[in-house]
């Protein structure tokens, strides 16, 4: 029988989707997982299999804990207004959107099982913009559909901006334009 495992991997699959979403995939060595989950090298190649597998498990919890359960909430707001504030205030530059923002720039373009990963969240996001909007899901045309559709592109474009340390406008002024415009 096996030594058990001397570290508890729900654990070590947080600490890795914190790493990842702030210093992306390629941004983030072996070593650098080593250190940071306090795990032995060994140990971490026997349960994920290698940095990606590790890298999608990271991405799979970060959906099921944080994007879907944000998504299922936005999906409640009380309107457009409700929904962007309750939105950005989210997305507020802690772990909510940073590894699926992440992955959705760096990976999800040449790794089709990341890009899956991240076409759900992104989907579930858009769902719950279309509903708070009036709109039911799926439905892609007319303009409640679309203004869901740029409200949610802007929430997402705001959190990138305030990722690379740019300003952006304020939820009141997105949610006067898209009212404008919509």
């Amino acid at each position: 029988m096996g030594r058990p495992r001397a570290f508890d991997e729900e654990q070590a699959v947080r600490a890795a989707a914190e790493l990842f979403a702030v210093r992306g995939y390629e941004g983030t060595s072996v070593d650098d997982l080593v250190t940071g989950l306090g795990v032995h090298r060994g140990s971490l190649y026997k349960v994920f299999g290698s940095k990606r597998g590790l890298y999608l498990a990271a991405l799979r919890r970060h959906l099921d804990e944080e994007v879907l359960p944000l998504a299922a909430a936005l999906r409640e707001a009380d309107g457009l207004g409700a929904l962007l504030a309750q939105a950005v205030a989210a997305f507020d530059g802690g772990p909510a959107a940073g590894l699926l923002l992440s992955a959705a720039v760096e990976r999800a373009g040449s790794d089709p099982e990341v890009g899956a990963l991240v076409g759900e969240g992104l989907a579930a996001l858009d769902d719950a913009v279309e509903r708070a909007a009036g709109t039911p899901a799926g439905t892609s045309t007319g303009t409640p559909a679309s203004t869901a559709g740029v409200l949610a592109a802007t929430v997402l474009g705001l959190r990138l901006r305030a990722r690379a340390g740019l300003a952006g406008p304020s939820p009141d002024a997105v949610l006067a334009f898209a009212e404008r415009v919509g």
